[in-house]
């Protein structure tokens, strides 16, 4: 059964969001920097990147990220993956042992540092820190009903998720797993559940657990 919420909630969130988001940034704005300089030389040429992603109400943004593959991983995949890897790739948008990805690419995918990008994301209100992973159009469509679509959309896009911190890596959607964990959020969705998600995913960063 799906909860429904009421306004004090998304207001609470909302709050939650912008104070969380804003003090980390400041805290690590460092970090951020020493990032973006290591990344320009590691990927020869750019430090973020930006990829649509379907956002709150159906609505579309680019969702920003450490880039962790080479310039062109996107636009010639074929020139690094074989034909089962990009079936892989078109399927799951993941490939085991991509060749794409740079070696401080890894680093940043294991420690999971590559997302660090999307504290703006949150901070404009394009995302919350917790909420179902925002995914592209192609999985949207091909993964979920229509009925689950409309669902899916009824919250902002999360930093994490209900399938990141209980699948992540670990689960796909070949046997609905992964969809199935990213619904279970609306139906357990309080500030409750979302603070104990923000601490099981800080386990998870620690230890490393169904990164890729």
């Amino acid at each position: 059964m799906v909860k429904s919420k009421g306004k004090s909630y998304f207001f609470f969130k909302r709050v939650f969001d912008i104070v969380s988001t804003f003090i980390l940034i400041t805290l690590i704005s460092w970090l951020i920097i020493i990032l973006i300089i290591i990344n320009i030389f590691a990927t020869k040429g750019a430090a973020f990147y930006a990829d649509q992603r379907i956002g709150y109400k159906n609505k579309g943004f680019r969702l920003l990220k450490f880039r962790s593959m080479y310039i062109d991983a996107e636009t010639r995949p074929e020139k690094y993956l074989n034909e089962e890897q990009l079936k892989s790739w078109k399927k799951e948008r993941k490939v085991k042992d991509d060749p794409r990805i740079t070696k401080f690419g890894r680093f940043l995918r294991k420690s999971s540092l590559d997302e660090l990008p999307q504290l703006f994301n949150i901070f404009i209100g394009q995302m919350s820190v917790v909420g179902p992973r925002p995914i592209v159009e192609k999985e949207f469509q091909e993964n979920y009903t229509e009925e689950e679509r409309e669902l899916f959309v009824s919250a902002k896009p999360g930093l994490i998720s209900n399938w990141g911190v209980n699948g992540r890596s670990n689960v796909d959607y070949k046997d609905g797993e992964r969809q199935r964990l990213e619904l279970e959020y609306f139906s357990k969705r309080s500030l409750w559940y979302d603070l104990k998600l923000i601490f099981k995913a800080v386990w998870v960063v620690l230890t490393g657990k169904g990164a890729k």
